[in-house]
C-alpha cells in the first residue's frame, strides 16, 4: 500500500461563516437550494452527489430513487434506473456505504481495492478453484447475479452464503469484478474489463492521489464541513483526512456555533446561496441528513432511521422521512401505501407553519408514486390533524 504523506500545520482559518451561511452553503451544495439542474437530469444529481447510497428498505420508493426526486421533483422511476446504469455511466461500490458511482471516479477507489486486497477474507476460506470458477463463468456468460452464478444461499456461517457468492463479492471488492446494475434488487456482476472503460480501467493512481481527490469531492459535495463531516462522506479515516486536506484544494473556515474546525469549497464561497428552496420529504439516507451529529449541527434536528428499533420502542416511525422546506427541517412523516392511497402513518410537525409545507410534499410524493389520494392516520399536535386533512383536499 502506499504510505501518505505527513500532514502539513493546519493553517489559521481566514473566513468565519455565520450558521446561517453555513446551512445555506449545504443546501446549495446539495442542490436544494436554487433552480434545480433538469437539463443534466439524474446523472447530474450523482455526479453532483458523488454517491448515492443504496438500501433494501423500500417504503415510497427506493433510497436511491429518493435522492434525485427530491432533488429534481417527479422524474419518472424508470427514467431513474436508467440514467443510473445504462452505458457504463456509473457501479456499485462501497463508498459511504453501499453506493451508486459515477464510473469516471473508478480509479479514485483503487486505495480501497488494495486495501481489500491486503486484508484477511473475512475469516473464510474458499475451495481452491471456486474463485477462478467464479471469474471463468463471468467471462464466458457474464453479466449475471449471484444466482446465475449457481446460488446465493447456502447454509454456510458467513451470512449463510454460498461458496459463488463469497467468490464474486470478494472479486467485486478487489475490483476485478464490478457491479453494473440492480435487478429486482439482486447485485448484477460483470468482468471490470467489460465495464469499466477502458480509459478509467487502471489502479495507477497513489493512495494519497486517491484521499486527495475524494476528499475535494465530499468537501464541493457538503460546501462546507468538519473533518468527520467530510471524512465521513466516502467512509475515510480522521488520519487520511489529516494527511490530504492541505493538498486538497478546500479552504479552512471557522462556523459560529461549530466547535471543531472546518473546511469550506473555495467555489460555494465566491457568491451568496439564493434562490428557490425546495419542499420534499428526504429519504433518510439522502447525504443532506445522512450523518447524524451534522443534521444536528446544522439543522438542530435530531433524526434517527428507526426501522431496525423494536416497534415497541420506536418514536416516529419505520421509516420517517424529514420534511425539508424553507431550507429547515420542520417534521417527518411515517409513509406507507395501501393501493393508490398513500398512507402518513405518523405525521410529527414541529410548527403549525409545516401544516402547508407537509401536505405539499405528501400530495407531490403521491403523485409520483401512483397514489391518487392521501390518508393521514396519527399527528403529534392533534389540534393540527383537522388543517393537515384540509390542506390535503
Amino acid at each position: 500500500m502506499t504510505s501518505l504523506p505527513r500532514p502539513a500545520i493546519e493553517p489559521r482559518p481566514a473566513l468565519e461563516l455565520s450558521a446561517d451561511e453555513a446551512r445555506r452553503i449545504a443546501l446549495r451544495a446539495q442542490g436544494f437550494l436554487g433552480a434545480p439542474d433538469r437539463g443534466s437530469g439524474v446523472r447530474g444529481v450523482l455526479r453532483h452527489l458523488g454517491a448515492v447510497q443504496l438500501d433494501t428498505i423500500s417504503v415510497l420508493a427506493r433510497s436511491h430513487e429518493l435522492i434525485p426526486y427530491a432533488r429534481l421533483g417527479a422524474v419518472g422511476r424508470d427514467t431513474v434506473e436508467a440514467a443510473y446504469w445504462t452505458e457504463t455511466h456509473a457501479f456499485e461500490y462501497w463508498s459511504h456505504a453501499a453506493c451508486i458511482l459515477p464510473v469516471e471516479e473508478w480509479p479514485h477507489f483503487a486505495f480501497r481495492r488494495r486495501a481489500y486486497r491486503s486484508r484477511p477474507h473475512w475469516h473464510h476460506d474458499l475451495p481452491d478453484g471456486a474463485y477462478d470458477q467464479v471469474i471463468k463463468q463471468l467471462r464466458t456468460e457474464g453479466p449475471l447475479t449471484a444466482t446465475e452464478l449457481g446460488g446465493a444461499k447456502n447454509k454456510g456461517e458467513w451470512w449463510d452464503w454460498s461458496e459463488s457468492k463469497i467468490a464474486v463479492e470478494r472479486a467485486l471488492m478487489y475490483g476485478e469484478v464490478v457491479c453494473t446494475e440492480r435487478r429486482s434488487w439482486k447485485r448484477v456482476y460483470d468482468l471490470a474489463e467489460r465495464a469499466i472503460p477502458d480509459a478509467l480501467l487502471h489502479d495507477d493512481l497513489s493512495d494519497a492521489e486517491c484521499l486527495r481527490r475524494l476528499v475535494r469531492l465530499a468537501g464541493e459535495a457538503l460546501g462546507v464541513g468538519t473533518r468527520a463531516d467530510i471524512a465521513d462522506y466516502h467512509r475515510l479515516k480522521g488520519e487520511q483526512f489529516d494527511a490530504v486536506v492541505a493538498d486538497s484544494g478546500l479552504v479552512p473556515v471557522t462556523v459560529q456555533g461549530w466547535s471543531k474546525p472546518a473546511w469550506a469549497d473555495p467555489k460555494a464561497l465566491e457568491s451568496t446561496p439564493r434562490g428557490r428552496h425546495r419542499t420534499t420529504l428526504l429519504s433518510p439516507f439522502d447525504s443532506l441528513i445522512w450523518e447524524r451529529a451534522r443534521t444536528e449541527r446544522i439543522f438542530g434536528f435530531t433524526h434517527r432511521l428507526e426501522a431496525y428499533v423494536p416497534k415497541p420502542k420506536r418514536i416516529h416511525g419505520y421509516f420517517a422521512m424529514p420534511l425539508l422546506a424553507g431550507g429547515k427541517l420542520l417534521g417527518r412523516v411515517d409513509p406507507a401505501r395501501e393501493g393508490t392511497t398513500l398512507v402518513a402513518k405518523q405525521v410529527a410537525l414541529d410548527t403549525p407553519k409545516a401544516v402547508g409545507p407537509m401536505a405539499q410534499a405528501l400530495l407531490e410524493a403521491a403523485s409520483w408514486v401512483g397514489c391518487d389520494s392521501v390518508r393521514v392516520e396519527r399527528v403529534n399536535r392533534p389540534e393540527l390533524t383537522a388543517d393537515l386533512v384540509r390542506a390535503l383536499t
